[in-house]
């Protein structure tokens, strides 16, 4: 058989830490709105607190940023990344 020539370019799925911090907001709001059990709070909660110590112990230290107020490739620039949730995503009036 041959190779075919066309090839399909792959992309390699990548996080950052502006990933991270948006599921932290995303569980947050899930919380504050009463999408968790009672019996499922822990387990939520050590999850969120888990990806907040990540994102915490791997976001840029300030010697790290760059000397034109840029961070490094993977890190978000200040509140870039920052989602939007509305607060009664059932009223679309």
């Amino acid at each position: 058989m041959t190779e075919s020539t066309s090839q399909a370019t792959t992309t390699t799925p990548s996080l950052n830490i502006g990933d991270l911090q948006s599921i932290i907001k995303i569980i947050d709001a899930c919380s504050e709105r009463g999408a968790f059990r009672g019996n499922e709070m822990a387990s939520v909660g050590a999850v969120r607190d888990r990806i907040a110590a990540f994102a915490e112990a791997n976001a840029p230290k300030p010697e790290e940023i760059n000397e034109d107020g840029t961070v490094p490739p993977g890190y978000p620039a200040h509140d870039e990344d920052e989602i939007d949730i509305p607060d009664n995503p059932e009223n679309t009036d």
